[in-house]
């Protein structure tokens, strides 16, 4: 009956003392020493690869702020990433002069506003009766798809082009419904041909099948219709999944240039890459095209940045879960 509190005065020891009584130094830790120093060559490295891709963008905000004279003039020096010599806001200035840039903002926060929100709705629809729903065909239809992808969008941009500029559309006039035909030079053309999008339905479709579907069993028994299931228990679960999808369906809608040039001939409809062009015309000034560059890059990167952790971290658990 001894030996109990003998082994507790031992152990009590050991924890104060866990090299024990014959080792009073404890042994020197050289991966401490090591340690930061093998960090070095990553952060140096890290450090370069991050000034490189900065370089574009550095040289174009100070090269925004200078006269087209300047910016040929620095371009054999270091000059040209510092704001130094004649600088101030007069290509900015010149930028509103020369197009209608706040409207051709507006344009582009709208149209790319409203295919995420219409895209997440109609995707993750598809993606859940693919998923969680068994009827003949689904995988037949989700094969097809997915081939889609290999398609590149400038095969069928013309013929696209044709089919919109045939489609109906309703009209309230004088409050009364009319039946008008064609799209062209509207902001629907430039949303909803592109709200259904194969990459995300197969994203939704790969994340909602992680989701265990006794939840969906369970809540069936309850009384819940599927639609309830959907919007109560999978969506709620989804949330890497919804932000993936709104990232990568925001960023090509906001470059979007090819299909608006072609769809598009009013100014007071078109987006912000479409004012590009206009720097082009006549007397090309570099300075009013960084500045304008400049303008619709930096929101979008100061967006980025400020969620940059959960853009990271929801493009990794859709990964993982998929």
């Amino acid at each position: 009956m001894a030996t109990a509190p003998l082994r507790s005065r031992v152990r009590a020891r050991a924890q104060r003392d866990p090299h024990g009584p014959s080792d009073p130094h404890p042994p020197y830790d050289e991966s401490r020493r090591r340690g930061p120093l093998r960090r070095v060559p990553g952060i140096l490295t890290r450090t370069v690869l991050a000034l490189f891709f900065a370089f574009p963008i550095v040289f174009m905000l100070v090269s925004s702020l200078k006269p087209d004279q300047q910016i040929f003039g620095d371009l054999g020096s270091l000059r040209a990433f510092l704001p130094v010599g004649d600088v101030s806001l007069a290509n900015y200035t010149a930028v509103f002069d020369r197009v209608p840039a706040g409207r051709f903002l507006l344009n582009s926060i709208l149209i790319s506003a409203a295919t995420v929100a219409l895209g997440i709705v109609v995707n993750s629809l598809a993606a859940f009766a693919l998923s969680r729903m068994r009827w003949p065909g689904r995988k037949l239809l989700l094969t097809l798809i997915i081939a889609t992808l290999i398609v590149p969008f400038e095969t069928f941009a013309l013929p696209m082009v044709w089919w919109v500029n045939k489609l109906p559309w309703l009209q309230l006039h004088d409050f009364h419904l009319t039946v008008t035909e064609g799209w062209l030079d509207t902001y629907r053309v430039q949303i909803l041909p592109f709200v259904a999008n194969a990459f995300s339905i197969f994203l939704f479709h790969q994340y909602f099948q992680s989701i265990p579907k006794e939840l969906d069993e369970a809540a069936l028994m309850d009384g819940a219709s599927w639609f309830g299931v959907y919007r109560r228990i999978v969506m709620p679960l989804s949330g890497p999944a919804v932000a993936t999808v709104a990232i990568l369906t925001f960023l090509p809608m906001w470059n979007s240039y090819l299909w608006p040039l072609m769809v598009v001939q009013d100014e007071r409809l078109r987006p912000v890459m479409i004012g590009i062009q206009y720097f082009f015309q006549l007397n090309v000034s570099w300075g009013q095209i960084m500045a304008y560059s400049s303008m619709i890059t930096v929101p979008v990167l100061a967006l980025f940045l400020a969620f940059q952790r959960s853009f990271i971290n929801s493009i990794a658990s859709s990964g993982v879960k998929g």
